[in-house]
């Protein structure tokens, strides 16, 4: 059944994130504030924001998140102004169906903009296999219906409004990011692994390498996250990132596996 945070929590804190996102690091919470707490005077800077964990963890007055994926961003700046959703929502393979059929006609009128187009967007993230993000080549969202036994939904957003409030959030490339010198960027691009389809053109090893150089060129703090293979710890190493490797737990993967990954911090001017 719907849920709402019609009553609050006694602090904000217990905000949790809002989607299931393949990657999401709120495990790793714990390891960045120490980190992060003696720049909390700076403006945290994310290029790729995905489930929205790191933010609302350290809790920054001021942060730009961007991500590529327009959806996502949308549903973001909907919480911005309280989302209230008032579609059906239930764990039905019908109602799922009907719901993405909506959702990709919005896409298609140009509407993906919308209130609707959020709380649709919700609704096929929550309820969809394994929180999957896919659209095919004609820009249609195409994770087929899940398999849970029972989902936790919300209805009322009207807790993360005061907390996302004063954040600004971007869609665009993430070295087109207008960082100011004393940002303190953490950065969690795609995995260096096979499966890295999290944008239309997917993410590439040059976009990997692009990432690396664009962030060890910034003057402020910088913290990058990424799955510890050779060559991402050989091309991090390189630019001069200091490292620091960790078991992962992986919660999300699009063949099932849960094994632990291991993971490299990658830190400059901490």
């Amino acid at each position: 059944m719907p849920t709402s945070l019609a009553d609050p929590p006694s602090t904000d804190a217990a905000l949790a994130p809002p989607l299931k996102w393949a990657g999401g690091k709120r495990w790793q919470v714990p390891v960045l504030q120490p980190l992060w707490a003696p720049h909390r005077h700076r403006r945290l800077v994310e290029p790729f924001c995905g489930g929205l964990a790191v933010p609302l963890g350290l809790r920054p007055s001021r942060a730009l998140l961007n991500d590529l994926n327009p959806h996502l961003i949308n549903f973001y700046r909907w919480l911005q102004r309280g989302l209230q959703i008032a579609i059906p929502l239930a764990n039905d393979r019908a109602l799922y169906d009907t719901h993405r059929t909506r959702f990709n006609a919005l896409l298609a009128a140009g509407d993906d903009d919308t209130a609707e187009a959020a709380s649709l967007f919700y609704f096929l993230n929550r309820t969809g296999y394994n929180g999957l993000c896919r659209f095919n080549r004609r820009n249609q969202f195409n994770v087929p219906f899940g398999r849970y036994r029972s989902i936790p939904y919300v209805t009322d957003f009207a807790g993360y409004r005061d907390v996302l409030g004063a954040w600004r959030f971007t869609t665009e490339e993430f070295d087109a990011i207008a960082l100011e010198p004393d940002d303190f960027v953490y950065a969690d691009p795609p995995y260096d692994v096979e499966f890295r389809q999290y944008a239309p053109r997917g993410f590439s090893w040059t976009d990997q390498v692009r990432t690396a150089e664009f962030l060890a060129a910034h003057p402020g703090p910088v913290i990058l996250a990424n799955q510890a293979t050779p060559r991402i710890l050989d091309l991090y190493r390189g630019l001069g990132y200091d490292l620091q490797v960790l078991d992962a737990p992986r919660r999300i993967s699009c063949n099932g596996n849960r094994t632990p990954a291991r993971e490299v911090l990658a830190t400059r001017h901490l």
